[in-house]
């Protein structure tokens, strides 16, 4: 009997709760809809005042230059608090309604001047609560389901994405930007709601003594310095970061400059022009699970070499066809090839480091990845302003992805099976 019950418990603690993973899902679900809204709309906004697609690059990096900086800062701040509400709830609470706020004045601003203060009080103020929404799912989940909640949370974001490329899209063309915004906005408020009540962080555990966690963080800074592994394992490691911080330069560049390209270059309404982002955006998140399925077979680095192999292949005709039909068809295969580059990438990092450095390859992995998102865009706007071209972009992004699939092809990791 007591055989029985213990194969019981496995059997409970092997399974997922989709629902609470959805309802954790809300604010990134909210957080994703706006971002994509942000980057599709801001470069048009911006242009209203200002000529150099340099500056407008640079001004587009501000996120993330504020996430290198404030996301861990915040982070670890959350990671000490204490409330009543939970230690991750608090910045939810106050950063995310004062975000839905401001975003929904981007659009209104009459001057550059109050612009730009909008939108670095917004993007500070997204800062402040997008680590702590990142770590309730791991609070609230069981460390063995880490990875199929993520890619219930990456399915999430992508469906914020169609959303915001489809119904943002079709409101901006009837009714102007600061409806857009203002959906956005109210989806927002919506999402912290249904965070707040469906969603209870459990009573804070007791923490370790300061002695005991002393030497926890003196064993973790041993263990994630680069000279401590074996040569052939730092030479991966590099190859393999370089290769994410290649190909995040490359679609990085796609999305913040796409909208911007398809108005100038194709002669489409902005509304419209966001709206063909959608067909890549539908194509990932239909690929995102079937991706990791891809990898289980063959392996992380075979998928993600074919998924680099094919999105190349993609955008290069891109440069000569400018038909709209075989425009959307192109941004349809798109999306399958970067599903299976970017489901795949995180894992493949962590498997170089052992168990307890999980945390330290983590930061490795949104370090580089951050990196290409701050420099991509003001490189891809002073080439824009030397070639006064937008369609430059297609042969950015291929040099970008060519060059993270050379990375990639250097490294030799042993993978091992899911």
């Amino acid at each position: 009997m007591d055989h029985s019950s213990d194969k019981k418990q496995t059997n409970d603690s092997a399974k997922l709760n989709y629902g609470k993973t959805f309802l954790i899902g809300t604010g990134f679900f909210a957080s994703a809809l706006l971002w994509s809204l942000y980057n599709s709309f801001v470069p048009l906004i911006l242009k209203d005042f200002i000529t150099s697609s340099a500056v407008i690059g640079l001004i587009m990096t501000i996120d993330n230059a504020f996430g290198v900086i404030f996301q861990p800062l915040f982070g670890s701040l959350s990671d000490q608090t204490r409330t009543r509400f939970g230690k991750r709830m608090p910045f939810i609470m106050i950063a995310a309604p004062l975000c839905s706020v401001l975003f929904f004045f981007i659009p209104q601003m009459p001057t550059l001047f109050t612009l730009m203060l909008i939108v670095i009080i917004f993007n500070f103020g997204m800062s402040v609560w997008r680590a702590p929404i990142v770590a309730l799912m791991p609070d609230l989940t069981p460390s063995q389901h880490w990875s199929k909640a993520n890619g219930v949370i990456n399915l999430m974001g992508g469906v914020a994405s169609i959303i915001a490329f489809l119904i943002g899209g079709k409101i901006a063309n009837s009714y102007g930007r600061s409806a857009t915004f203002g959906m956005g906005s109210i989806v927002m408020l919506l999402a912290v709601l249904t965070l707040f009540m469906f969603v209870k962080e459990p009573v804070a555990k007791s923490t370790f003594s300061s002695s005991d966690q002393s030497e926890d963080d003196k064993k973790s800074a041993r263990l994630s310095t680069f000279k401590n592994l074996p040569v052939k394992q730092r030479r991966n490691l590099l190859y393999l970061l370089f290769a994410i911080f290649f190909w995040f330069c490359g679609y990085n560049a796609i999305e913040t400059f796409f909208t911007t390209f398809a108005v100038e270059n194709l002669g489409l309404e902005e509304g419209s022009a966001s709206m063909l982002l959608a067909f890549f955006s539908v194509s990932f998140v239909a690929f995102a699970i079937p991706s990791g399925f891809i990898a289980t077979k063959i392996g992380r680095r075979k998928s993600i070499i074919i998924g680099l192999v094919g999105i190349i292949a993609v955008f290069i005709p891109i440069l000569f066809l400018m038909n709209l039909m075989a425009l959307r068809i192109l941004l349809l295969f798109g999306g399958f090839f970067w599903a299976l580059i970017n489901i795949n990438s995180l894992p493949m990092v962590l498997e170089i480091g052992k168990e307890s450095e999980i945390g330290t390859y983590t930061g490795y992995y949104y370090f580089f990845s951050f990196s290409a998102s701050i420099f991509s865009p003001i490189l891809f706007g002073l080439i824009r302003d030397l070639t006064q071209n937008y369609a430059t972009l297609f042969i950015y992004a291929t040099i970008a992805f060519a060059l993270a699939l050379l990375s990639i092809s250097r490294t030799s990791l042993i993978e091992t099976k899911d």
